[in-house]
């Protein structure tokens, strides 16, 4: 069974030990990849923490994620309570 995230869990998540960022409801721990994205460190380190889903999909194809996801995979982000 996949962990369950709130955003506020993932936003704790932005140091180089645990770097997590949402994309499209999944949540992934990047901080292992930082040094091998093409893109550099830096643009992972300003979406620590956050949803990711817009730019990722602005620059990346499906095949990227399938590629990489599953090993960065950590969960997915829980649903807020409806009232």
């Amino acid at each position: 069974m996949s962990k369950e995230f709130t955003p506020a869990e993932v936003a704790q998540n932005k140091s180089e030990k645990s770097m997590m960022i949402i994309i499209d409801g999944s949540v992934y721990d990047v901080a292992s990849f930082i040094d091998e994205h093409p893109g550099g460190p830096k643009i992972l380190k300003r979406f620590a923490g956050k949803n990711a889903s817009k730019a990722f999909w602005k620059y990346h194809s499906k095949s990227v994620l399938e590629k990489y996801g599953e090993n960065l995979k950590v969960g997915t982000v829980k649903e807020a309570a409806k009232l």
